[in-house]
């Protein structure tokens, strides 16, 4: 049974378009994490499913029912913010219980869903604190604990750990994991900037940039295929490398020279009308290597040097202008500034992108 389908979902403030046609269907049960630049339209379209914002056209659906003109009290949606919005003068237990009070359930029930809610977020000692008494990862899980509450058929997160420190962050990203788990049935749509929390919390990635829908799919098919330009430098940190370059042999596979005159073969066939056009190629900072011999994708100066333990980032001048290329070596590298070096990498892990920004990987 699909959770929730957004048909052709329009938004526009005066003759300002947010969002341009936005076609999704969220299965029940899955977990969705939207991601894109500041502005991108995910959060308003978050809004939009939970019923504070108007739908300017087109249809949404939740569990078969439309729900456009349908109130946020009665779509069935539970939503976490990033500010916590905690009644400051109620007890955790209180905060927990509001909504089930303002409904009209039962004191048993209301007890019942409040303590099996707290115990499966580690509260039943806070209970009867303020939120003043807690920490932010606490709070935050009161407000989890609050939807919980609600059994909703949709959980809506607006980059709810955005003010929480790195520690925190992790804990709480492992709870909300922890709870998706828990609650088999329930939809999750989760807004965030961060990469980590959306590669690790997601069974699917929605790519948004200006109002509109880039590409839908897993976290790694996101990562190992993206379909064009934006969702390549978008998703990974750092970003994927970007190298002007010429196609000059098209068919089966295809040869393309890169700035600085290094011709690169990729296992990707294109048409023959492509020989002579420009392109992009791409390749991760991670998916490069130190190249010993001959063979070997490009060659540069060191500019800059991170040494973060785990692994050394390399900046590398001199082949694009204004922009280093950035490598990541396993672990920790004997490698100072100003040494020239050659880097390759292997041809299945190459990008290639037209001039329009497509995937030519089909």
């Amino acid at each position: 049974m699909t959770g929730l389908v957004l048909k052709d979902i329009k938004k526009s403030y005066g003759s300002v378009h947010v969002l341009h046609g936005i076609d999704l269907e969220i299965n029940e049960g899955e977990f969705i994490v939207f991601v894109g630049p500041s502005g991108c339209g995910k959060s308003t379209l978050l809004r939009m499913i939970a019923g504070l914002e108007s739908i300017t056209s087109g249809d949404m659906m939740i569990a078969g029912q439309k729900v456009n003109e349908v109130p946020p009290s009665r779509r069935g949606i539970a939503m976490v913010f990033q500010s916590y919005a905690l009644y400051p003068h109620m007890t955790v237990y209180d905060n927990m219980a509001f909504g089930m009070r303002i409904a009209g359930e039962s004191k048993q029930e209301i007890d019942r869903r409040v303590r099996a809610a707290a115990a499966s977020l580690q509260l039943t000692q806070y209970l009867e604190r303020l939120p003043k008494a807690l920490s932010g990862g606490q709070r935050q899980r009161v407000a989890i604990g609050r939807a919980i509450c609600r059994n909703p058929k949709v959980f809506l997160f607006d980059e709810p750990l955005s003010n929480l420190d790195a520690a925190l962050r992790v804990a709480t990203r492992i709870e909300i994991a922890k709870l998706s788990d828990s609650m088999p049935e329930t939809t999750m749509i989760y807004v965030t900037h961060d990469q980590v929390e959306a590669m690790t919390l997601a069974d699917r990635i929605v790519v948004l940039s200006a109002g509109r829908v880039e590409q839908v799919g897993a976290p790694l098919e996101l990562y190992e295929r993206p379909a064009n330009l934006f969702v390549a430098k978008f998703i990974g940190s750092p970003a994927m490398n970007i190298i002007p370059a010429t196609v000059t042999e098209a068919g089966a596979t295809t040869t393309v020279t890169l700035t600085g005159g290094k011709s690169v073969t990729l296992d990707m066939p294109t048409a023959a009308s492509e020989k002579g056009k420009t392109a992009s190629f791409g390749v991760r900072p991670e998916d490069l290597r130190i190249a010993t011999g001959d063979d070997y994708l490009f060659e540069g100066e060191v500019s800059i040097v991170e040494a973060l333990g785990e692994v050394t980032q390399l900046y590398i001048e001199g082949l694009v202008d204004g922009e280093p290329i950035i490598v990541k070596i396993p672990g920790i590298a004997d490698i100072h500034r100003g040494q020239k070096m050659r880097f390759a990498a292997d041809r299945q892990k190459l990008h290639l992108f037209d001039a329009e920004g497509h995937s030519y990987r089909k």
